[in-house]
């Protein structure tokens, strides 16, 4: 049965720590000299105050999370981070209507990045930096951040750290999971400290390094200018988005081999050279495609090629052009490239290459057995046997996948959005990777969407970003049974 009086006892600590990182925006409002500080204050405040209202009642509770838990607490507290996170907006008026904060807010939580706004030079620097900092948290997990917490609740978090990170190999760098956590964080902090000195050291202020540091990290694509990262026509700029972007998109993992001098342990992860495989084959159609009909030089089209290719598939959803302008086969393999995802233990969303990669082999396999039913052949990964439990847990969530995108398409198509706005709008936010095909692209945005079909994609982001099960699970009756 569910332990609520440690439900609520988490979940309070999360809101507390949400209200503490709202007040992060005040100095950058007082650098600034706008006049947003008092909004800033009282949504903290508010934040604060509905946390401590839920922890105080039950702060002498010592349970253990139990999976069941688990599953309960992450859901809700992206779900309370979030509408809790819509107050800035609110109360700052820079977005006054509740379904678009929500769905504002959702999507830089979730690191998806579909916007419904027109107007972002017009927001103060607080409320940009608000912006940019719910995806940085949602990045790397708001759950992973609790992690670091629960040891001084008396709480285990190794149930959270399953129903948060779902994947078929959730690596854990530490028996630990709390030393796991600092790990991770650590490296994330590095990263991103790293992106803000290069991009202010080329033709970016610091205050746009620092945020777009924050969103490329969390492969969440939020821009402080409406025209994306096409807005500085620099190649250092392109280029240095484009690396981070790649390291936001590999397995976290690896870059802690890769800072103790673990080369041997990159090259040999398999996941990681299938992430490589496939970046560069669509790298090089689609440069060789830019460049025989877009008409420019050989530099610009790889530039445009790499950097889109990575920022799709690592589902950051950064643009430096508008892709549903070039060729239509060139639009269809940026389409394909919504249904990857970034590696296992990765802040990127969608189906993740691990599942790909599983996939596909168990399907090269399932042919060798038709030719020899009796003999006993298993996928390998990294030169081991995956379990089968692992490969039915793969296809299960590939057969969901697909058709919660069906499903979902057609209810777009009901309200009213046409073939490829539905198909694109489905794929931009179940796969968290931002803009999509259609008058949800690149050059566009969300703010058109009939208000039904933003709520019902803002429940996309959700189930997108904590991989289905983590959700889905909730509305099993066998969940609720004791």
């Amino acid at each position: 049965m569910l332990n609520y009086r440690t439900i609520i006892r988490i979940l309070g600590v999360i809101l507390v720590t949400e209200g503490v990182f709202m007040w992060l925006a005040i100095p950058v409002s007082l650098i600034f000299g706008e006049n947003d500080k008092l909004q800033f204050l009282l949504s903290g405040a508010i934040t604060i105050s509905a946390g401590m209202l839920a922890y105080l009642p039950v702060r002498r509770t010592n349970l253990q999370v139990n999976r069941r838990d688990g599953y309960v607490i992450v859901t809700g507290a992206w779900i309370l981070f979030s509408l809790f996170g819509t107050l800035p907006f609110l109360l700052t008026r820079s977005i006054p209507n509740f379904t678009d904060a929500f769905f504002e807010t959702i999507s830089g939580f979730t690191t998806t990045g579909a916007s419904i706004l027109n107007n972002i030079e017009e927001l103060s620097h607080a409320v940009l930096f608000w912006r940019s900092l719910i995806q940085w948290l949602g990045g790397m997990g708001i759950i992973l951040l609790t992690l670091l917490l629960l040891p001084f609740l008396g709480i285990g978090g190794m149930q959270l750290f399953s129903a948060e990170v779902p994947s078929p190999t959730p690596d854990k760098l530490h028996p630990h999971v709390k030393d796991t956590a600092k790990r991770l964080w650590f490296i994330y902090l590095i990263f991103t400290l790293a992106e803000t000195l290069l991009l202010w050291a080329g033709e970016m202020g610091l205050f746009d390094a620092i945020c777009h540091s924050l969103t490329t990290m969390a492969t969440g694509g939020y821009s402080t200018k409406q025209a994306s990262i096409a807005y500085w026509n620099s190649p250092y700029i392109h280029y240095v988005i484009t690396g981070f972007m790649f390291l936001a998109g590999t397995n976290f993992t690896l870059a802690y081999f890769g800072m103790h001098g673990q080369f041997r342990k990159i090259w040999e992860n398999e996941e990681f050279k299938w992430y490589l495989g496939f970046i560069g084959g669509f790298t090089v159609l689609v440069t060789l495609g830019l460049f025989f009909t877009g008409g420019g030089g050989l530099e610009p089209a790889f530039r445009n090629a790499i950097f889109h290719v990575i920022s799709i598939i690592t589902t950051t959803g950064y643009a430096t052009a508008d892709y549903l302008t070039w060729a239509p086969w060139l639009i269809v393999l940026i389409f394909t490239l919504m249904f990857f995802g970034g590696s296992a233990g990765s802040t990127g969303g969608g189906p993740k290459i691990m599942r790909i990669v599983v996939m596909l082999k168990n399907s090269t396999q399932e042919l060798k057995r038709m030719i020899h039913p009796n003999a006993v052949i298993p996928v390998r990964l990294n030169k081991m046997a995956v379990e089968e439990p692992v490969v039915t847990s793969v296809l299960a969530f590939m057969a969901f996948y697909g058709i919660i995108a069906v499903f979902s398409m057609v209810v777009m198509s009901i309200l009213g959005n046409d073939l490829n706005t539905s198909v694109g709008a489905v794929a931009a936010t179940l796969g968290n990777i931002g803009p999509g095909i259609g008058k949800v692209g690149p050059a566009l945005n969300f703010s058109e969407i009939h208000v039904a079909g933003k709520w019902y994609l803002s429940f996309l982001m959700l189930v997108g970003r904590l991989e289905l099960f983590t959700v889905l699970v909730l509305f099993s009756p066998m969940f609720w049974r004791r």
